[in-house]
């Protein structure tokens, strides 16, 4: 069911510990199970798994349960093994999880949503379950009763989701690419504000609430980095994946972000750096370098006798220009480009050779990945995907392995 990878070290890479095989379906969750050499795992063919390491180096499912409908989203509490599984049918259901790891019992049925549970978190302060669905709607219900408190919709799909505990404050993630900023009470709740930014549904969030940053991943295969505790709410655009960002996490302490995509892309980037936030696209009827008219500016065609010309943009400065005047293609990692894109000529000559220097390292997952989960204390990772492969990943290498990032040795 399980094999162990036998893989060393090598500088700045992820190391491959383990793979853990088993599920018929695609892994719609993963998490490492903290202080212990154990993973739980949901998945699209309707089981839960808790695989824990055994003195051979294998993974083992010491539990195997079987659901009404598929997984589709999944959260664990530690401290009280508290387990919460959403389902494709909008149930959520929770289980308690014995000391040894060997039992699972289950607790309750929460009817969260009309259709499929796309993220869930648990607030054992307020004793609240907080989800995201299919059914356009974000719910909160309360543990101790199993009812429900409130629920807000939208305008779409809400497809992920984070919750500052402190606050009350939840961010919601949706397929228009919009990002809603809620402040939840015991039966209302309040919209904050929207963030629009991303070209693609929204597919991933992480909140670090100490630097209160919110990273968002999208399927047009970029990140934005919101400021949201900063008075001049700064964005940064984070663009190094070659197919739409699935998940990340921030690791605050060392001052990384990890993100991986569907096509097996890992990144982590470095946002320990003073970063040049991308600038507004402006427009122009006619090009901001040479003047010539583009292709809708009739009076200024007729007037000149000439032909309309593409419109392009500058990624670095952001002005409207045309093909003639935007011949060249650059990287420029410090504003998040680290792949070439368009860049007018002027800028081009502007970007010293210095300045292409990469600020992130790209790893290759080999495998599909559609869910991540970090043990940040630990430098672990756990990726999973459609290709019903669970992998463990050693992190430490990439991220950094000292007292000053968190990291302990394993």
């Amino acid at each position: 069911m399980a094999a162990e990878i036998h893989s060393r070290p090598q500088s700045r890479r992820p190391v491959l510990l383990s793979k853990v095989e088993g599920h018929q379906d695609a892994v719609s969750a993963a998490l490492l199970i903290p202080k212990e050499d154990g993973v739980i795992t949901a998945g699209e063919d309707r089981t839960i798994r808790v695989w824990l390491k055994r003195d051979s180096g294998q993974y083992w499912p010491s539990i195997y349960h079987t659901m009404a409908s598929p997984c589709s989203a999944m959260a664990y509490h530690h401290d009280s093994r508290r387990i919460f599984v959403g389902q494709d049918n909008g149930a959520i259901m929770e289980f308690h999880i014995s000391e040894d790891f060997n039992k699972m019992n289950f607790v309750k049925t929460y009817p969260a949503h009309q259709n499929r549970v796309s993220a869930i978190t648990f607030c054992l302060a307020s004793e609240w379950l907080i989800s995201t669905g299919h059914d356009k709607c974000i719910s909160w219900m309360c543990t101790r009763s199993g009812s429900m408190l409130g629920r807000h919709y939208f305008t779409s799909w809400a497809s992920c989701l984070q919750y500052d505990h402190e606050t009350q404050h939840a961010f919601v993630g949706d397929y228009s690419g919009q990002i809603t900023l809620l402040k939840l009470e015991q039966n209302t709740c309040s919209v904050i504000t929207t963030l629009k930014g991303h070209e693609g549904s929204i597919t991933s969030l992480w909140w670090d609430p100490v630097q209160r940053l919110l990273f968002s991943g999208a399927s047009d295969h970029s990140i934005i980095m919101w400021d949201i505790g900063g008075r001049k709410g700064r964005t940064l655009l984070l663009q190094g994946h070659h197919d739409k960002v699935q998940a990340i996490c921030y690791i605050q302490l060392a001052r990384q972000l990890v993100s991986c995509s569907a096509d097996g892309g890992i990144a982590v980037w470095n946002m320990d750096i003073s970063r040049e936030e991308a600038p507004q696209w402006l427009e122009s009827d006619s090009c901001q370098k040479c003047e010539q008219p583009f292709f809708w500016n009739i009076k200024q065609m007729w007037d000149t006798k000439t032909i309309g010309l593409r419109q392009h943009h500058c990624r670095k400065c952001g002005q409207a220009v045309c093909g003639k005047c935007s011949t060249k293609r650059s990287s420029y990692p410090i504003m998040g480009f680290e792949f070439q894109v368009r860049v007018c000529d002027s800028c081009f000559e502007s970007i010293k050779d210095e300045d292409r220097t990469s600020l992130a390292t790209f790893h290759e997952g080999k495998h599909n990945i559609s869910h991540m989960s970090m043990d940040i204390s630990r430098g672990l990772m756990v990726t999973c995907g459609s290709d019903r492969i669970v992998k463990i990943w050693d992190m430490t290498p990439v991220v950094g392995c000292s007292l000053a990032t968190g990291f302990s040795s394993r």
